[in-house]
C-alpha cells in the first residue's frame, strides 16, 4: 500500500482542503500518514499570507524529500498560485497545482513520470468562477468539524495578496454544503465551524440563497448541536443578522469580528471597507441580542506610515469595545501589495514594542471576560481528558474550561458551572 502526507500550512480553509485531499488519496487505497513519516507522495498545501510563510513552504518541501528521495511532491494552494516559477525552481518539486483543479490530485500524481520533470498545473484563477468542491467526511481525532462554504476574496485590502491567490468570490453549492452537514453529523461531530477565505460573502454570487440562508439550513440538521464563523466583518452585522443569530440556539455566542486598526487613517490605508464608527455599532448590535457574546479579533500593528498617534488610537478604541481576545499581528511586507512598496516602512523594534502592548491589553480584557462568567451555568463541549478525571472544553463564547468528573465525558456536552479563572477553572458537570 502507498502511502500519502498531505500537509496544510496557515489557515483553516488550507487545513480543510488538506483534509479533503487525503481523503482523496484514501478512497485510492493509500494509507495517510504524518508529514514527518516517510512517504510516496506528499502534497504541500502552501501559505503566502507572509514572506515568512513563503519561506516555510520552501523549507518544508526540502525537508519531506530528504525523508524519502524518490518521493513525489506535489505542492498546491496560495504560494503555488502565486509564484509558480519560485515553486518550480525548488529542488525536489514535481508538481504545482495552485488553487484549482486540486480535486484532480490523485489522478495527477498517478499520470505523473520523473523523465517529464516539474509539471505545472497553474491556470489563471481570477478568471474562475465555480467552487471547487473538495468535501470531508471524517476529520479524525475532532469534536469541532471545520466546512468550508466559499472560496476566493474580492476586498483587495492593500497589504494582502490572497484575491489574486484565490480568485473571486465563489459560494458552495448549498445542497452540498448541507449534505455534507449531514455526514459530519453521521460520524458523531455535533459543532461545524463554516469557514471560507470570506465567508460573510458566502452566497453574494448566487442568487439561490445567502450567509443567513445558508445558517438556517444549517441549523435544521439534526445532531449537529453547535454552529460557529471562522470570522466575519462589521459590515455583515446588521439588526437582521444579530437578531437572527440570537433566535438560532444552535448558533455560538462567539463572533471573530475582523478589526486590523482602530485607526481611521489606517483603515482606509489599509483599504478596509469600514470605520470604527461602523465597527463600534456591529459590536453594540451583537451585544444587544447576545449580552454574553465573546468578541474577538485581528489587529495589524506597524503598518506602512502608523504614527504613534495612530496606534495609541487603535490600543484606546480596542480597550474601549472590550475584547475577549486580540490576535496582534505585526506587519510584515508582502511581495505584490501596494503597501510593501509604500517608502514609510516601520522599523521592526516598533512592531515588536507596540505588538507587546496590545497582546498585554488582550490578556487584561480575556481575564475580565472569563471573571465575568464566574457563577454562571453553562454548556461545555467536551474535547478531551487532559489528565485523570479532569476534562477539557469550550463554551458557546469560547472560554477554555477545564472541570472534574468521575465519568467518561469525551464529544459530549454537559452543563458546568464556572468558579474561577486560573490555570484550570474547575467545577462539576452533568451529562444533558
Amino acid at each position: 500500500m502507498k502511502k500519502i502526507a498531505s500537509y496544510a500550512l496557515g489557515c483553516k480553509v488550507n487545513q480543510y482542503e488538506s483534509e479533503a485531499i487525503a481523503e482523496l488519496f484514501a478512497e485510492k487505497g493509500y494509507e495517510v500518514v504524518g508529514i514527518d513519516e516517510e512517504a510516496d507522495v506528499y502534497v504541500i498545501n502552501t501559505c503566502t499570507v507572509t514572506n515568512f510563510g513563503d519561506k516555510k513552504s520552501r523549507q518544508l518541501i526540502r525537508r519531506v524529500k530528504r525523508q524519502k528521495e524518490d518521493a513525489i511532491v506535489a505542492v498546491i494552494g496560495c504560494y503555488a498560485q502565486t509564484a509558480p516559477d519560485e515553486i518550480m525552481a525548488v529542488e525536489g518539486v514535481n508538481l504545482v497545482i495552485g488553487t484549482k483543479e486540486r480535486a484532480k490530485v490523485v489522478e495527477m500524481v498517478e499520470e505523473y513520470h520523473a523523465e517529464n520533470g516539474v509539471q505545472s498545473h497553474v491556470s489563471d484563477i481570477m478568471k474562475e468562477r465555480v467552487f471547487e468542491r473538495l468535501s470531508v467526511q471524517k476529520m479524525a481525532d475532532r469534536t469541532r468539524a471545520y466546512m468550508k462554504i466559499q472560496d476566493g476574496c474580492s476586498q483587495y485590502c492593500s497589504y494582502c495578496i490572497i484575491p489574486y491567490a484565490r480568485g473571486p468570490i465563489r459560494s458552495r453549492d448549498p445542497k452540498d454544503v448541507i449534505e455534507e452537514v449531514h455526514h459530519l453529523a453521521d460520524n458523531g461531530f455535533q459543532e461545524v465551524v463554516l469557514a471560507g477565505i470570506h465567508v460573510a460573502s458566502y452566497g453574494k454570487d448566487r442568487r439561490d440563497t445567502s450567509l443567513l440562508q445558508i445558517l438556517k439550513e444549517v441549523h435544521q440538521v439534526e445532531g449537529i448541536k453547535r454552529i460557529r464563523f471562522s470570522s466575519i466583518e462589521p459590515n455583515v452585522v446588521t439588526e437582521e443578522f444579530a437578531q437572527t443569530m440570537a433566535d438560532l440556539p444552535k448558533v455560538c455566542h462567539h463572533f471573530h469580528l475582523s478589526l486590523q486598526s482602530g485607526c481611521d487613517k489606517t483603515l482606509k490605508e489599509m483599504n478596509r471597507k469600514y470605520d470604527i464608527a461602523t465597527y463600534k455599532k456591529a459590536t453594540e448590535t451583537l451585544r444587544k441580542y447576545m449580552p454574553d457574546v465573546a468578541l474577538t479579533t485581528d489587529i495589524i500593528v506597524g503598518f506602512p506610515g502608523e504614527l504613534e498617534e495612530d496606534f495609541a488610537t487603535t490600543f484606546d478604541f480596542a480597550k474601549e469595545i472590550g475584547f475577549a481576545k486580540i490576535h496582534v499581528f505585526p506587519y510584515s511586507p508582502k511581495k505584490g501589495t501596494p503597501a510593501a512598496e509604500r517608502k514609510d516602512q516601520l522599523p521592526n523594534a516598533v512592531k515588536t514594542e507596540r505588538s507587546h502592548k496590545l497582546l498585554a491589553l488582550s490578556e487584561e480584557m480575556a481575564v475580565a471576560f472569563m471573571e465575568g462568567q464566574i457563577g454562571t451555568e453553562t454548556e461545555v463541549l467536551v474535547e478531551k481528558q487532559v489528565s485523570e478525571g479532569v476534562y477539557e472544553g469550550h463554551t458557546s463564547n469560547y472560554i477554555k474550561v477545564h472541570f472534574t468528573s468521575d465519568i467518561s465525558l469525551e464529544n459530549q456536552i454537559v452543563s458546568v458551572k464556572l468558579l474561577e479563572v486560573s490555570g484550570e477553572i474547575v467545577g462539576g458537570a452533568r451529562k444533558l
